[in-house]
């Protein structure tokens, strides 16, 4: 039984759980800690059985799909998979441990999962790269976990290339001091508050031009006027025959699973998007 503490966000926006620290015990059984590629990993069976099937799956595939296609057949896999928040271990006073289930996603959690299985080709692969995508310098430690969305372009071990001012010349720009609520506390005790330059391009200013520059495998961000957020929900830009769709893990009651949504149907009720693109190829 574990305490778990989680930096969530917005639920009335999205598909992520409010904002806050919350402890809370395991509520999935029959996790071990195991050695993996060198590193103590808290996983199950199941995990590690759907882990040797995405690598079996993903050798049949040809050699020269783009990353983005990558992400697209990855994430497929995991349609339908329920929505669980308060699912990694770690905080101010609880030792941070590497969590790897892939039975259960958080929006968070489904995006960093995604990234590490589409740069891997085997389990000991994906552990390292998971590490390296989850935490700055790859250090499991809570500190050193990347809590924010913008993390990914900003923090060492680089995830992503944050291009939202690059795609659009609408990009509003803010500073924002991410963890510090607006009265001052953190949102998560123990780690510093963090000043930040956020580009979003807003909602009004999503346009098909816009649409024509996003790539599937895009990760999207979902903007938050939140004092000390960056992003409210986080979820994939997926180009299909049908439109743009934003598959993400999604918290709303109607959906639980991670899920695929209308992109300018999700967008249009927020207040803007923020652009990552992997920097793998």
């Amino acid at each position: 039984m574990y305490k778990r503490a989680v930096l969530l966000i917005a639920v009335f926006l999205s598909g992520c759980a409010e904002h806050s620290v919350i402890s809370k015990t395991a509520t999935l059984p029959n996790n071990e800690i195991v050695d993996i590629a060198g590193t103590k990993a808290n996983i199950d069976a199941g995990t590690l059985e759907k882990l040797h099937n995405l690598f079996a799956y993903r050798a049949s595939w040809p050699t020269a799909l783009t990353h983005g296609r990558i992400v697209e057949l990855v994430s497929r896999e995991f349609l339908g998979t329920p929505y669980l928040s308060n699912h990694l271990i770690g905080s101010q006073n609880t030792p941070e441990q590497l969590v790897i289930d892939l039975r259960v996603f958080d929006c968070f959690t489904f995006i960093d999962y995604v990234e590490a299985l589409s740069t891997s080709h085997n389990v000991d692969e994906f552990v390292q790269r998971l590490i390296n995508i989850r935490y700055a310098d790859g250090e499991i430690t809570f500190a050193q976990r990347k809590h924010f969305f913008t993390d990914w372009a900003e923090k060492n071990q680089l995830v992503a290339k944050d291009i939202t001012a690059q795609i659009s010349p609408d990009a509003v720009s803010v500073i924002k001091n991410l963890n510090q609520k607006a009265d001052g506390s953190s949102y998560l005790p123990g780690l510093p508050i963090i000043q930040r330059e956020i580009t979003y391009i807003p909602s009004a200013r999503i346009n098909d031009k816009l649409l024509a520059r996003l790539h599937t495998g895009d990760y999207i961000g979902i903007y938050t006027n939140l004092p000390g957020l960056d992003a409210s929900h986080t979820g994939i830009f997926i180009m299909t025959q049908n439109g743009p769709v934003f598959r993400n893990a999604s918290s709303r009651k109607e959906n639980m699973k991670v899920v695929d949504y209308p992109f300018m149907n999700y967008v249009k009720t927020t207040p803007g998007i923020i652009v990552m693109r992997s920097l793998s190829k």
